[in-house]
């Protein structure tokens, strides 16, 4: 296991509540644009903390970004005075890093929800992730962010705008180059906790569809669910629909 960076936080809810949830972002994100699962969850009586992945928004910057090595950081992360989790939520590459954390170590949570993971990624599906990052780095403006997604809402432009100037671009660069072959299959099909996954689209883009649903859901821990008319981000793209799809969840 690659050794652990502690990771910079910021939370939502009552640190003295009962239930502790972790949020994990996806690659060129940040901690911060977890926020509407953070305030619908504070809203519901938990304490919700984000995290900002290694490389990412101002979390310590290292050589390792292997999955193993994103998933080691968040395996460590745990509530003061706990060894667990009641919850983690994780989008796209968090939720291919959390995947792996849950399967490799039982107990670090007592359940899962994985908001479009990327649980496995072929060729074309790294090309539009790459070049979708490549803008993001080449215009890291307000401006860009809002010209390309102007149905989000202004804190979600702000905060992309904010996460692409804050990540490492070496970093992300290296989460596709060390990761040649992206696949945690293998830790999805040994998942032993309650998992609900929430995809996007596949009519709109999905990294999770197709046979990799079907293949996912042969374990029988895990259920799946799609936010109609989202993309890759259904927070960002279809807010109120996915924090409803995703409270039924969390409350069923």
């Amino acid at each position: 296991m690659p050794a652990p960076v502690t990771l910079p936080t910021l939370s939502w809810g009552d640190p003295s509540s009962s239930r502790h949830a972790l949020l994990a972002h996806g690659l060129g994100s940040n901690g911060a644009l977890m926020w509407r699962y953070g305030v619908a969850l504070a809203d519901a009586g938990w304490h919700a903390v984000a995290v900002d992945l290694r490389g990412h928004g101002t979390a310590p910057r290292a050589l390792d970004y292997s999955i193993d090595a994103y998933a080691a950081d968040l395996r460590v992360a745990v509530p003061a005075g706990r060894d667990h989790w009641d919850l983690v939520v994780a989008h796209s590459l968090g939720g291919a890093a959390a995947t792996r954390a849950a399967a490799d170590h039982f107990g670090w949570t007592r359940r899962l929800i994985l908001i479009d993971p990327a649980i496995h990624l072929g060729d074309h599906d790294r090309d539009i992730v790459r070049e979708s990052q490549e803008r993001s780095f080449a215009d890291p403006t307000v401006a860009a962010v809002r010209a390309e997604h102007p149905t989000w809402h202004e804190q979600d432009v702000e905060l992309k705008a904010l996460s692409a100037q804050q990540a490492s671009r070496w970093a992300v660069e290296q989460t596709s180059t060390q990761n040649a072959q992206w696949d945690v299959r293998d830790a999805a099909a040994h998942l032993l906790v309650p998992t609900h996954i929430i995809a996007s689209d596949p009519q709109v883009y999905s990294i999770f569809k197709g046979r990799l649903v079907e293949e996912v859901r042969k374990n029988p821990h895990v259920t799946v669910s799609v936010v109609k008319g989202a993309g890759h981000s259904p927070h960002r793209d279809k807010p109120e629909e996915t924090i409803a799809e995703f409270l039924r969840v969390v409350h069923g």
